[in-house]
């Protein structure tokens, strides 16, 4: 969306003001920003405001910094974390972000966007997938339809609505064709740079190849799982116990179809018939501090679970944070028929 068609001067009429409200696309609620001679923002106006003026004087040549809304809601902008939920509970739509000068920085959609994260992802695409042939045999697994679109479509346009607009994605087994299908990012509004692997490098190992990461925090998502992981919880986890790492992880639970002896020195001390015991697992979405990837080397086979030990062993801090939602790991032709049955009863 390009901001400055949202723009219109306070001393433009009624007239140009449809005119220019006829013509914006791919944006919720139809709304323009008045803005002074200075560049300033001093209101919005919507078909609303204009629907009362006309219904009261009839007059398309009034100027529209005379009907606007000088009381309209609004965020200073900044490279940092921004709140969005307030604004999502008073039903918002549009809220514009504007610099110290007051001018306008940019718009966020809240029908499309949860929160802004201040952070760049990578998503880990260089996998075979062998348990998915032959659906994988000519296709990359990433790429597998699910629903109207790929599997790793549905996690870029997550990450994107969490405010994420820098991607990177490493690939290796047939990566042309997620490249081709992407491009740069620009169709959807970010920037997508591809990490080439020209051998298995893990689940980290990836991260050595990128020339230098410009946020303090990364998010690391696998790119074969379907779930809507709230990025932002792990985000604020993070910044509040002050972590090295944070974990999305899912609970993983055993039924155990017999009674279970509690014992002391193989002395029965008492039993528990057939329990059930919940594990949280990993689930294939990490955030952590930029500066630990200098702990992974450089070009070289390395799994996230290692540096996840050496965290451990130098005594830092791991949290993981649970999906309360759904999650599916598409790595076997259950799973992803399992997704797609699913998908079919989301709204």
């Amino acid at each position: 969306m390009e901001y400055k068609n949202l723009i219109i001067n306070e001393n433009k009429t009624i007239t140009e003001a449809l005119l220019k409200l006829n013509i914006i696309r791919d944006i919720s609620r139809l709304i323009l920003f008045v803005s002074s001679e200075n560049g300033t923002i001093i209101g919005s106006l919507t078909d609303g405001d204009i629907r009362r003026s006309l219904a009261k004087e009839q007059n398309l040549l009034k100027k529209v910094g005379e009907i606007c809304n000088r009381n309209y809601v609004f965020k200073e902008d900044t490279n940092g974390f921004i709140e969005l939920q307030s604004f999502h509970k008073q039903n918002i739509k549009i809220l514009p972000l504007l610099n110290k000068e007051g001018a306008l920085n940019r718009v966020i959609d809240l029908e499309k966007t949860q929160s802004l994260l201040p952070m760049e992802a990578m998503i880990m695409a260089g996998g075979r997938g062998k348990r998915l042939s032959p659906l994988t045999d000519t296709v990359p697994k990433p790429m597998l339809i699910l629903g109207d679109k790929p599997i790793i479509e549905h996690n870029i346009d997550r990450l994107i609505s969490f405010g994420i607009k820098k991607i990177y994605i490493s690939v290796n087994y047939l990566g042309k064709q997620i490249e081709s299908y992407f491009g740069n990012g620009s169709s959807k509004g970010i920037q997508i740079e591809y990490i080439r692997e020209n051998k298995s490098l893990g689940t980290a190992g990836s991260l050595s190849l990128v020339n230098e990461f410009k946020t303090d925090h990364i998010l690391l998502i696998n790119s074969d799982l379907f779930t809507n992981v709230n990025f932002e919880d792990m985000y604020l986890k993070l910044m509040d116990e002050n972590a090295q790492m944070v974990v999305a992880s899912t609970e993983y639970k055993i039924d155990v179809p017999f009674a279970v002896f509690e014992c002391e020195n193989e002395k029965v001390q008492g039993f528990k018939e057939k329990p059930s015991y919940i594990y949280h697992s990993n689930a294939g979405v990490y955030m952590f501090k930029k500066e630990l990837v200098d702990m992974i080397p450089k070009n070289n086979y390395y799994n996230i679970t290692d540096l996840m030990d050496k965290i451990i062993a130098n005594e830092g801090k791991i949290f993981h944070d649970p999906i309360r939602g759904y999650w599916i790991d598409i790595g076997k032709p259950e799973d992803y028929i399992r997704a797609q049955e699913f998908l079919k009863h989301l709204n």
